[in-house]
């Protein structure tokens, strides 16, 4: 809130508005902030959620939900202790991790890559451009019974499933930055005889950065939807194998735990993404900086 000061006039005279008198009385004047960048709130992100399971801790506490449909928190926090208690949440866990995170990484790659010979160069843009937005219109899951034939329901095919929905919004995401860098920097980069490399680096990749972190975050939560889905076929080990399995025996519980652990993870890797944007552009205002 910032505070200024005003001064209280004499009335007016013939001659106008007089000058204040040495020593007159000044009054602090208050300005409201209008709309701008708001200071974040620690934990304030974790309000929905917790108001979800308080909703959820409710219905089942007051009868409203049947317990073999959903399960109560307490009833689920339960399970959860015994297969930590067993080792079994943690050995799927850390076979979930695995592949989401080599999906994720060469995903990402791929996709930054892609953008940056597309994003720079026209033949680069008319070569990668047009396969991207034809494979951006298929969703990649629908791509699983075709992986499938092609290599075996191993852990090859779930990586590849994962990479393809990993790399098109890191793709769409980047491109769009790099082709809306301001052509002023362009031709500065060419007035100082700036190389290609260090027009990539200096002012391509700061420029698109923005992009980039934003499909980043989108690409976070795709790899966790593709993974959900590829675990559930063939798979020997991983939390969606988890769940198959207690499908199998009515174990809807285990079904729960799952579900609260794929989008527990969702949501740290949200934040995480959020943190990294937040240090890297903190030269940026916005309304949510």
């Amino acid at each position: 809130m910032t505070v200024a000061t005003e001064v209280l006039p004499r009335p007016a005279g013939p001659a106008g508005p007089a000058a204040p008198p040495p020593g007159a009385l000044l009054l602090p004047r208050r300005r409201r902030r209008r709309l701008g960048p708001a200071r974040p709130v620690p934990f304030l992100r974790a309000l929905g959620p917790l108001l979800l399971v308080a909703a959820w801790a409710a219905a089942s506490a007051g009868g409203a939900l049947d317990p073999r449909t959903l399960p109560a928190p307490w009833t689920v926090l339960a399970t959860a202790g015994d297969l930590l208690a067993d080792g079994r949440l943690q050995r799927d866990l850390a076979a979930s991790l695995q592949r989401a995170g080599t999906g994720l990484v060469l995903g990402v790659a791929a996709g930054l890559l892609l953008a940056l010979v597309a994003g720079l160069s026209r033949i680069g843009e008319a070569l990668v451009d047009g396969p991207v937005q034809v494979k951006r219109a298929v969703p990649a899951l629908a791509l699983v019974p075709l992986a499938i034939v092609w290599f075996g329901i191993g852990e090859q095919m779930k990586v590849i499933v994962i990479v393809l929905s990993v790399l098109t919004p890191v793709y769409v995401n980047t491109h769009a930055a790099l082709r809306g860098l301001d052509a002023r920097y362009v031709e500065l980069a060419e007035t100082v005889g700036l190389s290609r490399g260090a027009f990539v680096r200096r002012v391509a990749l700061p420029g698109a950065l923005p992009g980039f972190l934003t499909g980043l975050r989108m690409a976070v939560t795709v790899s966790w939807l593709a993974l959900v889905v590829v675990e559930q076929i063939g798979a020997t080990s991983g939390i969606g194998y988890l769940m198959t399995q207690a499908r199998t025996y009515g174990q809807t519980e285990v079904i729960v735990v799952g579900l609260v652990v794929y989008g527990l993870l969702g949501l740290l890797g949200d934040h995480a993404v959020r943190a990294v944007e937040r240090r890297a552009l903190s030269w940026r205002r916005s309304l949510g900086a």
